[in-house]
């Protein structure tokens, strides 16, 4: 258990995001890593430093991805037993990857947040293409595969049962 500014115990909370490439899910895991004093754990991080220059299609991030999720899925689980809040930042924008988040805090007996940034095309677009320029990223994503990728994307729905967040840009 997590201690809170006021000194009480806290349980820990598993909190996942969903949204397309460049809605902000990596902001908003860095934001929230400061407010609900979890650890995040980033996809795009293990994805460069284990399989640089390896992710060029997206069967190869599909292959990639499936085997850090199968590498951390019980490392995930026991943070959330030892009572650390753990921040997803993964895309959990298909009903399987959101699969794989219930488990982990179904497994553990913890509760959850599905952060959902419901971002348009335009902006996301926009904001990739700002992403690119900078260098920052360890990937580099075209329009191209961002309409590939965004074919995939699969709102999450209340029928699935997910304590959403919705987070909606300022328009």
């Amino acid at each position: 258990m997590s201690k809170s500014e006021s000194g009480a115990y806290e349980a820990a909370v598993l909190h996942m995001v969903c949204g397309k490439i460049a809605s902000g899910k990596s902001t908003l895991t860095k934001r929230l890593a400061r407010t609900e004093n979890a650890v995040i754990i980033s996809e795009d991080s293990w994805l460069a430093n284990l399989y640089p220059g390896e992710i060029r299609t997206l069967d190869d991030y599909v292959r990639c991805s499936g085997r850090i999720r199968r590498a951390l899925s019980d490392h995930v689980q026991a943070l959330l037993l030892a009572g650390m809040s753990v921040i997803l930042d993964f895309p959990f924008n298909t009903i399987n990857s959101r699969t794989w988040g219930r488990e982990l805090f179904t497994g553990a007996r913890v509760g959850h947040r599905l952060h959902y940034l419901d971002v348009s095309d335009e902006i996301c677009k926009t904001r990739l293409k700002a992403r690119n320029a900078s260098g920052e990223h360890p990937f580099e994503t075209t329009d191209v595969q961002f309409d590939q990728i965004t074919q995939h994307f699969v709102p999450p729905s209340t029928t699935e049962g997910f304590q959403i967040v919705l987070h909606v840009p300022a328009q």
